[in-house]
């Protein structure tokens, strides 16, 4: 489904990247999941490209401004920016359940010019195995800074959950670098007080396996509790206004949110 969304909006006339793989890996599966979410969720095309877009662009950041040549993509799916923004000197760990990460790398083999050793595979079955100890296993370099995304998980999770690995990686990685994901609102996880169609989105999202567990109106306390020490969040209504120039209300892009988190302040100017 998330490719069958970044596959439209690589279709954009303007758009803001563009994955070539995404359509193949969408499927006709993935297009129709996407198709009746819609239904439900209308915003939901421009969601993904938003958060998309500027996660891309915490990789340039990260890498020209913090010099970081790590990036860590956890829960990776079926994700693609070690094929399509590749850095010169830049390493990308790939982290994920054997049982995803496998069924991407055959789907990968299949399309042509993908470069698959763009990445290097992290197996890691979370309920048992240390995420930080799988990646230094493979070739990552602890003492050095890295730059996470953690995309699309964080409201599928227990907010135990949520707390056990975020504060893993504030203890396991050097200080300097950046952890980056997505969450959403308390009453969109906890189902109340909500609209009728944010309801339908929500049972949905249910129905297809991944049910919405956590969210948080105010992620700071919870990430100063894990260790980081500078914190800083964004909902997708500024997104919009910045990438696509407009504030549009029945967006409803109220109960989305991007936080970034370090144990170490990054340097001045950052974003």
């Amino acid at each position: 489904m998330v490719c069958a969304y970044r596959a439209r909006a690589t279709r954009w006339p303007t758009p803001l990247f563009v994955d070539p793989w995404a359509e193949a890996l969408a499927g006709t599966d993935g297009h129709e999941i996407a198709e009746r979410l819609d239904q439900r969720f209308p915003p939901m095309e421009h969601w993904l490209a938003l958060r998309v877009a500027y996660l891309d662009r915490l990789v340039a950041l990260a890498v020209d401004r913090l010099s970081i040549r790590q990036v860590v993509i956890l829960g990776a799916g079926y994700d693609t920016r070690a094929a399509r923004i590749p850095r010169a000197g830049v390493r990308y760990f790939e982290v994920d359940h054997p049982a995803t990460q496998a069924a991407k790398r055959e789907r990968l083999a299949g399309l042509a010019g993908y470069p698959v050793d763009a990445a290097t595979y992290v197996t890691c079955n979370f309920e048992r195995e240390d995420p930080i100890e799988r990646l230094a296993a493979t070739g990552f370099d602890t003492a050095e800074p890295a730059l996470v995304i953690w995309e699309g998980v964080v409201p599928y999770l227990t907010e135990a959950a949520v707390r056990a690995t975020a504060t893993r990686l504030a203890a396991g990685l050097d200080p300097r670098s950046l952890v980056a994901f997505d969450f959403v609102g308390k009453k969109l996880a906890t189902g109340q007080s909500l609209s009728g169609a944010d309801q339908q989105t929500r049972a949905y999202v249910g129905e297809l396996g991944e049910p919405i567990q956590f969210g948080t109106d105010d992620v700071l306390p919870l990430l100063a509790a894990c260790g980081f020490r500078w914190v800083r969040s964004l909902d997708f209504n500024e997104l919009a206004l910045e990438l696509l120039g407009d504030y549009q209300r029945d967006r409803q892009f109220r109960f989305q949110h991007i936080a970034l988190a370090a144990v170490k302040p990054p340097v001045a100017g950052w974003p």
